[in-house]
């Protein structure tokens, strides 16, 4: 029994020794201070050469849940603790590969978007940075319907995951 207890104390104790007055640690990484309640996340702006509608607000809506599911942080509107604002400045379809007749095989859909992170509390966090991620298709079929949701999701899913991790990920 005795011998129980000191393994589990030995494995709580990396766990519980992760905190300090200032800031608050979890499993997955993410560190927000203790004083820090609330974020917005602003529209982003759709800035890009090729304009696809509504993607805009796909993408503020994907940050805004990823935040909202992986914090104990709740929206603020006006005067948020936390603020991203930004907009997507690419949305480009290269032809990746060649056939043997010269026709591309497969196109790449590019997305980057352009963000700004303030935190209200500390502003040595704050940054601007430019994230971007791409997803390949199939060359025979058009971005739109399906093809284009699968595209949209995958990048969206990477770049708000790289911001999540650049504003709030301390490891």
């Amino acid at each position: 029994m005795r011998i129980l207890k000191i393994i589990v104390l030995c494995l709580l104790l990396p766990v519980l020794g992760c905190g300090s007055s200032n800031n608050k640690y979890n499993l997955n990484g993410i560190s927000v201070g203790e004083d820090v309640k609330t974020f917005q996340v602003n529209n982003f702006r759709n800035n890009a050469e090729v304009v696809e509608p509504g993607i805009d607000r796909t993408f503020t809506q994907r940050l805004q849940e990823l935040v909202k599911n992986q914090t104990r942080l709740t929206i603020d509107s006006s005067s948020a603790d936390l603020v991203y604002e930004g907009e997507i400045t690419q949305f480009r379809v290269t032809p990746m590969t060649a056939t043997a007749n010269q026709r591309a095989s497969q196109n790449r859909l590019t997305v980057t978007v352009n963000v700004r992170f303030t935190n209200n509390k500390n502003s040595k966090y704050d940054f601007e940075n430019q994230f971007s991620f791409y997803h390949d298709y199939d060359a025979n079929k058009l971005l739109t319907g399906a093809t284009l949701s699968n595209a949209t999701d995958e990048i969206f899913e990477r770049i708000t995951q790289d911001i999540f991790n650049e504003s709030l990920g301390k490891w």
